[in-house]
């Protein structure tokens, strides 16, 4: 029997300022706001007391504001990478290429007043290679 590999949930704090695709920023603003969830992102982990991780899969789910009504979780991806990249200035994961990072993946959560963006981290390293494989789409053939 295979056992579920340790896996972490960090939670932004609800009502934080997160990028969307759609979004029409203007860069200096838009840089602002990745500087800020980069630093929640790594005080977050670093009060968390999450550990130092050489592979991991990552999901993310967003948490829509109540008053959004067209939710597509893969907008919020600009959001999700400041804050992976604040996990790596946390030293959580030493890169987010593809040797350590599978992901982020989205998911839709359900809505709350003022949105929230929350991760789930798991410990790749605990999983086998059949294991891991499965994770990834099939290989083309």
């Amino acid at each position: 029997m295979t056992t579920r590999p340790n896996t972490w949930r960090l939670a932004l704090p609800p009502g934080s300022l997160l990028i969307n695709a759609n979004q029409n920023l203007h860069y200096r603003k838009k840089t602002e706001l990745i500087k800020a969830l980069r630093q929640t992102a790594w005080a977050t982990a670093r009060a968390a007391d999450l550990p130092t991780l050489q592979r991991a899969h990552i999901f993310y789910v967003i948490h829509p504001d109540t008053k959004t009504r067209r939710r597509d979780p893969g907008n919020w991806s600009p959001s999700a990478k400041a804050v992976v990249d604040g996990l790596v200035d946390a030293g959580i994961l030493p890169d987010d290429n593809h040797h350590h990072l599978l992901g982020p993946d989205p998911r839709l959560g359900t809505p709350i007043k003022g949105s929230q963006l929350v991760l789930w981290i798991t410990d790749l390293d605990q999983l086998g290679p059949d294991h891991t494989s499965l994770l990834n789409p099939p290989a083309a053939v």
